[in-house]
C-alpha cells in the first residue's frame, strides 16, 4: 500500500483484528489480553499475510505506554498501600528478588551475561494489573483482606519497576562508558564514570519529583476545576490528556526522566483532585483504545519460532512465572503467619505477567540490555501464563470452600472481620448501581424517604462513602454475575442504573430480569439509541438525561411570570416563581 496510509492500515487493521480476536479470548473465557497479543502476531513480520509497519507501531506502542502509567498513576492508593504495608512491601520485594534471581539463572544457563538475566528476571517478576483487577472482581475478592494485600502487593511490584524504568537508560549509559573505558581506562575511571551517571540520573529524577510536588500539585487540580467550571465535557477530556501526555512530554525533554514516569505523576496528582473520578471516564475511551495497539505492537514483535527453537526455555521461562513467583510468595505470605487461603490467592494472583513486562522488554532491547530472544521468552512466557491463569483460580475456588473454615477461624483471631455483606432477610429493597456524581444525590434522597437500598459501585473509595452514610454496598462491576448476585435481586422490587453505560446496564438488566421477571428496573440514558437499547432488555423506563432536562427548564420557564398563565380572582401573579419538583422517571 501507499507509505501515507501507513498509519490507517496499523490503527484499522491492528484494532479490528485485536477486537475479533478479543472478544473471541472473552468468549473462552480468557483475558481479552491473549486475543490483543496475538492480533499482533497476525498482523506482525514473522507470519505471512498483512504486515504492519514497525516503526508506527512502536511510536503508537509509546503513546500506549504513556496512557496506561497515567492509568496507574491516576489509581494509585497510597491508603491502600499503607493499610497492608506490613506484608505488602516486604512480600512484593522479597518475591521480585526471587523471581529476578530465577530469570538469572535461567539466563546464565542460556550463556548471557549478568546484565542480560538481570533484566530478564526483573521483567519476569511483575505481574500485570489488568489481569489480576479483573480476576479480583469476578471473584468479589477486591473488599477482602486477602484481596487488598494483592493489590497492595500489585502496587509495591508497580513502584518498583516505575523505578526500573528510570534507571535502566542510565545503567545502560554506565555499561557502555565502562566498556570504552575497559579498552584503555583506569578501573578508577570506571567507578567515577559510574558514579557521575548515577548521580545525575538520580538527582534528575529528585528535581523532577520536587517540581511536580511544588508546582504541579497546585497547578494540575486549579487548571482542572477551572476547565471544568466552563461546563465543556470536550475542554475537559482534551485538558486531561494534555496533562498526561504534556507532563510525560516535558519530563523527558526538561528532566531526561522516562516518559513513562512523568505520565505516572501527572495520574498520581489528578488522583488528589476531586475530580479525579470524572477525569479517570473521561479519559478511559483513549486510555483503552492506545492500550490495545500497545500490546497489538507488542504482539507484533514475537517471533512464533521461539517455541519450536527454544522449547525447553520457553517451559523454564513459563515455570518461573508460574511455579516460582507462586512459592515464593506462597512462602512469603505463611512466614507473616497469614491463613493459607490468604497465601494461595496471593500466589495464584501473581502467577502471571502482563503490560510492565512487555514495557521493561521492549526497553531492555532498545537499550542493548536484553537480547531479541529474551523478549520473545518473555512474550511466549505472558501468553502461556495469562492463558493458564483462570484454571488456577477455578481451581482455588474449588480448593477454597474446603479450607474457608479454618481460613475464617485464623482471620477472626488476627484481623478485623471484613464489611458485613447483604443481610440475608434484607428483602423488597431498591437496587442502586453507580453511586457516582447521579447515584450518589439519588441514594441520598432514597435513604431520605426510608427506600431499604443496596448499591453496586466497582470503585473503591465510593463504596467507602456509600458504607459510611449506612448503605449496604457491594463492589464490583454489576455486568459480573457474582457481583449482581451478591446484592439479592431475587429479593429487590426495583434496579436502577444510574451509570451512564448503557451497554454494559443492558446486558446486567437482561440477567436481572431472566432471575427475577417482577423486578422494576430503570435506566438512565443519554439518545433515543441508548433508551431504545435499554427496553429491548427489558428495562420498564429510560431517563433521558437531556430531555427531562428541558422538561425541568421549560415548567420553570412556564411557571415564571409573564408566562405563568393568570389566576382570575387571584393576586399571585407577582409570588416569586418556585422550581418545580424534581421530573419522575
Amino acid at each position: 500500500m501507499h507509505h501515507d496510509t501507513d498509519l490507517i492500515n496499523i490503527v484499522a487493521v491492528g484494532l479490528a483484528v485485536a477486537f475479533v480476536l478479543g472478544a473471541l479470548a472473552n468468549r473462552l473465557r480468557m483475558s481479552p489480553l491473549v486475543g490483543y497479543l496475538v492480533a499482533g502476531v497476525i498482523v506482525g513480520p514473522f507470519t505471512p499475510g498483512f504486515v504492519a509497519d514497525q516503526d508506527l507501531a512502536n511510536q503508537l506502542a509509546e503513546l500506549g505506554v504513556m496512557l496506561l502509567m497515567f492509568g496507574v498513576g491516576l489509581h494509585f492508593s497510597l491508603k491502600d498501600l499503607l493499610e497492608v504495608k506490613a506484608i505488602a512491601i516486604p512480600g512484593a520485594v522479597a518475591q521480585i528478588a526471587v523471581a529476578t534471581a530465577l530469570g538469572w539463572l535461567l539466563a546464565w544457563g542460556m550463556g548471557w551475561s549478568p546484565i542480560n538475566g538481570f533484566v530478564f528476571g526483573l521483567a519476569l517478576s511483575v505481574a500485570s494489573t489488568v489481569v489480576l483487577l479483573r480476576a479480583m472482581e469476578e471473584r468479589r475478592l477486591l473488599d477482602t483482606r486477602r484481596g487488598r494485600i494483592a493489590v497492595g502487593w500489585l502496587i509495591v511490584e508497580d513502584l518498583a519497576m516505575v523505578l526500573a524504568l528510570v534507571l535502566l537508560p542510565a545503567l545502560a549509559s554506565v555499561i557502555a562508558e565502562s566498556e570504552t573505558l575497559a579498552d584503555g581506562g583506569t578501573l578508577r575511571s570506571m567507578a567515577g564514570t559510574i558514579a557521575v551517571a548515577l548521580a545525575k540520573t538520580l538527582v534528575q529524577v529528585a528535581l523532577f519529583v520536587a517540581v511536580m510536588l511544588v508546582v504541579g500539585r497546585r497547578v494540575i487540580p486549579w487548571t482542572l476545576e477551572k476547565i471544568a467550571g466552563t461546563g465543556s465535557r470536550e475542554l475537559f477530556t482534551l485538558s486531561v490528556l494534555a496533562i498526561a501526555l504534556g507532563v510525560a512530554f516535558g519530563s523527558a525533554v526538561l528532566f531526561g526522566v522516562s516518559f513513562a514516569l512523568g505520565a505516572f505523576f501527572a495520574g498520581m496528582l489528578l488522583n488528589e483532585s476531586e475530580l479525579s473520578q470524572k477525569a479517570a471516564s473521561d479519559s478511559l475511551p483513549l486510555r483503552d483504545a492506545f492500550a490495545v495497539l500497545f500490546f497489538v505492537s507488542v504482539g507484533m514483535l514475537f517471533d512464533p519460532m521461539i517455541l519450536v527453537e527454544h522449547p525447553w526455555q520457553v517451559l523454564a521461562t513459563f515455570l518461573i512465572i508460574v511455579v516460582g513467583k507462586s512459592l515464593a510468595a506462597y512462602g512469603i505470605v505463611r512466614m507473616f503467619r497469614h491463613p493459607k487461603g490468604t497465601a494461595l490467592t496471593i500466589s495464584v494472583s501473581l502467577a502471571q505477567i502482563g503490560e510492565f513486562s512487555f514495557i521493561l522488554a521492549s526497553l531492555g532491547v532498545a537499550l542493548d540490555l536484553l537480547p531479541a530472544t529474551g523478549r520473545d521468552l518473555i512474550l511466549a512466557g505472558a501468553l502461556l501464563s495469562i492463558v493458564v491463569n483462570p484454571l488456577l483460580f477455578a481451581w482455588l475456588s474449588r480448593r477454597q470452600a474446603r479450607i474457608d473454615a479454618e481460613a475464617a477461624r485464623l482471620a477472626e483471631a488476627e484481623h478485623p472481620p471484613e464489611p458485613p455483606p447483604v443481610p440475608a432477610d434484607l428483602s423488597g429493597h431498591a437496587i442502586l448501581v453507580g453511586y457516582g456524581r447521579v447515584g450518589s444525590q439519588l441514594a441520598e434522597l432514597l435513604q431520605q424517604r426510608g427506600v431499604p437500598l443496596v448499591v453496586i459501585e466497582d470503585d473503591g473509595d465510593l463504596v467507602a462513602q456509600a458504607r459510611a452514610r449506612g448503605l449496604y454496598a457491594v463492589r464490583g462491576n454489576a455486568a459480573s454475575e457474582p457481583v449482581m448476585l451478591d446484592a439479592a435481586p431475587e429479593r429487590a422490587k426495583m434496579a436502577i442504573f444510574a451509570i451512564p453505560q448503557a451497554l454494559e446496564a443492558g446486558e446486567t438488566i437482561e440477567r436481572m430480569k431472566a432471575l427475577n421477571p417482577t423486578i422494576t428496573v430503570l435506566a438512565r440514558a443519554h439518545s433515543d439509541a441508548e433508551v431504545k437499547h435499554l427496553l429491548e432488555h427489558g428495562a420498564d423506563g429510560a431517563v433521558l438525561a437531556e430531555r427531562e432536562l428541558a422538561f425541568s427548564l421549560a415548567e420553570m420557564v412556564m411557571s415564571t411570570p409573564p408566562y405563568r398563565p393568570a389566576r382570575k380572582g387571584a393576586d399571585d401573579d407577582r409570588a416569586p416563581p418556585s422550581a418545580p419538583a424534581p421530573a419522575a422517571a
